[in-house]
């Protein structure tokens, strides 16, 4: 496959469990018609400039992929043949670097490196046999990179065009304890409806994943600005000029050409312009721990966003409330601003006994203090989810890691046989 010159190929977007309808509705923003949505995959079809885009703009997605061979894989033999038939000569440098993951449901196969461990031997093999020299492997993210999905008879051998997944965007150096995911923040904040002009809260902050992707979302700041490297960029041929090609800001001057790293600049310099750094709503991140605030502040100046969150260390019914403009109303459908509640479930973290208390505090706060809001909270113990005692616009299902969530929406934070006119 020529990747950098082919048209209208299949890309396959890898996400999470759940996450692949808030991948769709990205996809459809950007201007995509998906044309298979799975569990964790949303396909379509593009070329190289749309590979880049995807890489730098989606929120909720893993990684960019692009299919090299499906085939009949019974066992492990029939994999390395497979790896071994692929013209990895036209993909990957010589003298270059390059990983392989791989996911794999077959029964033949006990120990889940295996896979990897002769994909990669089979690419060895191949680039010693055409080149007389073969590339460095390992389990760095750096380099080129190669997936390998593998369920019951048949595998899929794709080029990752991403590396690293996409959910690490780089801003994170400071975890904390059980931390959420930049993509399920996003998916989680694309649920609410909060459409970037509204105030946003994030109580209990933890690390500051959900302050963060707001005002990255508000800023219209492409996440993966942050990170230094994809997989792509260590494509064969992705420093050649590609006759006929130009980067979108270049003379049109076509029997010149551009190369792919020339457009990909490009791309990430029109992403930074339109960037926003004026008029941002007000987005406030607190926690009872002055720990985990200092920790939530150092990844937001990590991330280039620290001057437009507010810090404050608290408990999260102290959290400050921004004054609303008079002009809007509890009547108007509008509404008034969002509200992110990660509290812990007495799963990995907290005693469900003790957490009762806390989950009732939950919903009197929000009725209380943020009436008229977009109310939101998301925890994997259904019975814990009954104390905060709200009616709930929805409730949607997500994984949080393994553990299986759900997302109430709270619209207005009306409180359970209250009607607030």
């Amino acid at each position: 496959m020529k990747i950098w010159t082919d048209k209208n190929y299949p890309i396959i977007v890898s996400c999470a469990k759940e996450l692949s309808r808030w991948t769709e509705t990205e996809l459809l923003n950007m201007g995509y018609k998906p044309i298979e949505v799975t569990e964790n995959t949303v396909v379509i079809r593009g070329d190289m400039r749309d590979v880049m885009k995807l890489n730098l703009f989606l929120r909720t997605a893993h990684r960019v992929l692009v299919p090299l061979l499906r085939t009949t894989c019974r066992n492990i033999k029939d994999l390395y043949k497979a790896a071994l038939s692929i013209d990895w000569e036209n993909l990957i440098e010589a003298d270059g670097y390059f990983s392989v993951s791989s996911i794999v449901h077959n029964f033949t196969i006990r120990d889940t490196r295996i896979p990897s461990l002769y994909t990669k031997d089979a690419i060895a093999d191949r680039m010693r046999e055409k080149c007389q020299r073969r590339p460095d492997s390992g389990g760095e993210n750096k380099g080129a990179a190669v997936f390998v999905y593998w369920e019951k008879d048949e595998a899929i051998i794709y080029l990752d065009t991403s590396g690293e997944p996409l959910s690490k965007r780089g801003y994170r150096k400071i975890p904390g304890s059980a931390p959420m995911q930049e993509t399920l923040a996003a998916a989680c904040i694309m649920a609410m409806q909060w459409d970037g002009k509204t105030p946003f809260l994030s109580p209990m902050c933890g690390s500051g994943t959900p302050a963060i992707e707001a005002v990255m979302m508000a800023m219209n700041k492409a996440p993966g600005s942050l990170k230094g490297h994809f997989a792509f960029q260590s494509i064969k041929g992705y420093n050649q000029i590609i006759p006929g090609e130009k980067a979108p800001t270049v003379a049109p001057r076509q029997h010149i050409g551009a190369s792919p790293e020339q457009i990909w600049k490009e791309i990430v310099l029109e992403a930074k312009a339109a960037e926003k750094t004026t008029d941002l709503p007000k987005i406030i991140a607190t926690d009872i721990s002055p720990e985990a605030v200092e920790n939530a502040h150092s990844n937001a100046i990590a991330a280039g966003v620290a001057p437009y969150i507010d810090f404050k260390a608290c408990d999260f019914g102290e959290t400050p409330i921004p004054q609303i403009e008079q002009s809007i109303n509890r009547t108007s459908k509008q509404s008034l601003g969002c509200v992110f509640f990660n509290p812990e479930y007495g799963i990995r973290l907290g005693d469900p006994k003790e957490l009762a208390p806390v989950y009732e505090r939950i919903g009197t706060f929000m009725n209380s203090c943020c009436p008229g809001w977009t109310g939101a909270l998301i925890t994997g113990n259904p019975d814990l989810s009954k104390l905060v005692n709200l009616y709930y616009r929805n409730r949607i299902p997500f994984f949080n890691g393994p553990i299986d969530c759900r997302l109430f929406i709270y619209e207005g934070c009306e409180l359970k046989g209250q009607n607030l006119k």
